[in-house]
């Protein structure tokens, strides 16, 4: 028997931890984790208090709901992002005028997005309208955004927000702040920040959010809560934090949840390389694969290579057909089109995905589960 999301959150809180990282795969219950974590520190009382000073500053997917679309669905040109009032949005109201950080979300957004996309706010900050600079001297305005460009815009908004709470409280002395917002914070609270990322992009987040981190270390009175389901984001943040408690977050088939501690990169803490092998393997024998099995296998097999030395994942293909087989992984894990995505597989296809597991299997076995000695 394990422990309810309450339960879990009492203990993340007790456990009086400067940062604790925490790794579970999708639907492991990340998100409601945070919720429970934010009631239990700082419960809801009036959303639209405009002196509440939080407890607690999070990331998840409610705060991405706080931002939503007005479309102009008559004239179908003035489409801009509001965003929702309450508690979190009003501090990033108050921020934005007190220290006008808003040229600094341009700029975190641009470097994550598209640096010819522009994010501009209204007078009160309560809209954001977006314009694309063409090349030509001319923009096209009112922009709508792609999903994962508007999480990165509103992950931009937290980074932005979150420096300025650690700049300012950076100044030991109170009565010499800008603010008192951020005087009663005890907790940042991070839910995968990762789901509209480039690999690239993804680790540049993950040292950014390391960054963050290290500029608290002389706030004993802030701490940290990160969780994420991808491994790579994972291994940054443990490569780049010191003062760190891992664990991963499972949940039981009662229904409960357990925190379970880790001490390692991915592979090492929760063997990401033989999770990717089994959901193959179930997926092959119940004859499910699907488009998205392609991109677990290549990612199976840049693990193995990298294990292994290999320049290439690519070299660990059968000889007799790398070249074909290389250009089925390539193209059916950055797929682009949506015909190409919705498309089911072919069997040749399935089977393509069995034969080079087997293949993988059966030619580089560092990744296999040890029999137990004795």
């Amino acid at each position: 028997m394990g422990q309810t999301l309450t339960q879990m959150a009492e203990t993340l809180r007790d456990a009086d931890k400067k940062v604790q990282l925490i790794y579970a795969f999708n639907a492991s219950g990340k998100t409601r984790l945070s919720r429970e974590f934010r009631e239990l520190i700082d419960p809801k009382t009036d959303e639209r208090g405009g002196n509440h000073r939080p407890k607690v500053l999070y990331y998840n997917a409610f705060t991405e709901d706080l931002f939503y679309w007005d479309n102009d669905l008559d004239g179908d040109v003035q489409r801009k992002l509001l965003i929702q009032p309450n508690r979190f949005t009003q501090l990033i109201f108050d921020t934005l005028s007190t220290f006008g950080i808003d040229d600094a979300i341009v700029k975190r957004f641009q470097h994550y997005a598209n640096d010819k996309l522009t994010p501009r706010f209204s007078p009160d900050f309560s809209e954001v309208a977006f314009s694309l600079d063409t090349g030509d001297d001319s923009n096209i305005d009112h922009v709508k955004l792609s999903k994962g460009e508007e999480r990165t815009f509103v992950w931009s908004v937290f980074h932005c927000l979150l420096d300025q709470v650690l700049s300012t409280r950076s100044i030991s002395e109170l009565d010499q702040r800008d603010t008192a917002h951020f005087n009663n914070l005890e907790y940042i609270f991070i839910d995968d920040p990762v789901s509209s990322l480039d690999e690239n992009h993804l680790i540049q987040l993950a040292v950014d959010v390391a960054e963050l981190i290290k500029k608290s270390d002389g706030d004993g009175g802030l701490r940290f809560i990160v969780t994420t389901h991808s491994p790579l984001f994972f291994n940054v943040l443990f490569n780049e934090l010191n003062n760190k408690t891992c664990y991963m977050l499972n949940r039981l088939d009662d229904g409960t949840f357990e925190l379970e501690a880790k001490d390692g990169g991915s592979n090492k803490s929760f063997s990401y390389h033989l999770y990717l092998k089994q959901t193959l393997e179930q997926a092959i024998a119940a004859d499910k694969i699907e488009r998205f099995h392609f991109t677990l296998l290549r990612n199976l097999y840049e693990k193995t290579s990298s294990f292994l030395g290999y320049p290439q994942w690519s070299q660990l293909l059968p000889a007799d057909q790398k070249l074909y087989l290389n250009r089925i992984i390539q193209f059916t894990s950055h797929s682009t089109l949506s015909n190409e995505v919705i498309r089911e597989p072919s069997p040749q296809e399935k089977q393509t995905v069995k034969l080079l597991l087997d293949h993988l299997r059966a030619n580089y076995r560092y990744w296999q589960e040890e029999a137990p000695n004795g």
